[in-house]
């Protein structure tokens, strides 16, 4: 066996069994362990679905010990367009959760749904505006308060990774796999679609894609997911890169005057400058992922 990286809520070795290379992941003890071993051994079971691939498969389980063996997955360099495969595959594990895919529902049975801003998080994002001696435009509050109901009302039709980052995606050559679905969830795929317009915001490294790549992307998530399911993406793309309190230009840019979020965009677009001003050697995000060991 050989230890491989992972992050401190497990530890992860490649091993040979039967002469065949595998993967021993094991969830190490602490706060909401066992759930998360239940959330990631139902996420890989509902998944396995998909085919082509979409995860490893998964081989056998200990749940004594929070223990999974996985299928070993050679990881390849990403293609220079690899955000094309990324949304194309992400596209096909948010399938996994569709009605069609299921027939019944008994199989999400212990996924939370997914939860978007709250109060406390309007007010921190407001509160952070006026630290910075922003004035915040009167009708703020009202368009965030009617983005979080939205967001609350959106459909929970597909399978979230939860953290789809750079690192968790195994490209190969059938396609993107994958990997670590402790945080999965419920809820609509716009939410993780999202991250590719605002720079992936729960992972270790960002990135602004062009945006010819962007849109190449985005229409491949929405032509995948209309194949895999017979159903059009629903929902608004605004309103999920929004719902991660992002301050940049990606929200100033889609807050347009046509959008209920109007005035949000035009004070992301003032928080922008502002923090460009009072730090002025923050560097731009670059357009290519850093290299990463981490996988299976």
């Amino acid at each position: 066996m050989r230890r491989l990286g992972s992050s401190p809520r497990s530890r992860v070795w490649r091993a040979e069994v039967s002469g065949s290379a595998v993967v021993v992941k094991q969830l190490v003890d602490g706060p909401e362990a066992a759930d998360r071993y239940a959330r990631e051994v139902t996420a890989l079971r509902l998944a396995s679905r998909v085919d082509p691939p979409v995860v490893p498969r998964l081989l056998g389980t200990g749940a004594d010990e929070r223990l999974l063996v996985l299928e070993y997955v050679e990881h390849q360099d990403p293609r220079g367009d690899w955000l094309v495969d990324y949304a194309t595959a992400l596209a096909r594990l948010h399938s996994a959760a569709s009605s069609d895919a299921l027939g019944n529902l008994s199989a999400l049975s212990g996924l939370p749904a997914w939860s978007g801003p709250d109060q406390d998080d309007i007010d921190s994002f407001l509160g952070l505006a006026r630290t910075l001696g922003v004035d915040v435009p009167p009708g703020v509050r009202a368009e965030l308060d009617d983005l979080a109901a939205r967001l609350a009302g959106m459909e929970h039709n597909a399978l979230l990774h939860g953290d789809p980052c750079p690192g968790n995606d195994l490209h190969t050559a059938t396609g993107v796999r994958f990997i670590d679905f402790e945080q999965v969830a419920l809820g609509n795929g716009l939410v993780e679609l999202a991250y590719l317009r605002i720079g992936f915001p729960t992972c270790w490294c960002s990135t602004v894609p062009h945006v010819e790549t962007l849109y190449a992307a985005e229409a491949a998530y929405r032509t995948t997911w209309q194949q895999a399911t017979g159903t059009d993406v629903r929902g608004d793309l605004t309103d999920a890169c929004a719902g991660w309190l992002l301050r940049g230009s990606a929200l100033g840019q889609l807050s347009n005057g046509n959008s209920p979020l109007e005035e949000l965009g035009r004070l992301a677009a003032v928080l922008c400058d502002v923090i460009r001003t009072r730090w002025p050697d923050l560097q731009p995000l670059p357009a290519q992922r850093p290299w990463s060991t981490k996988g299976l």
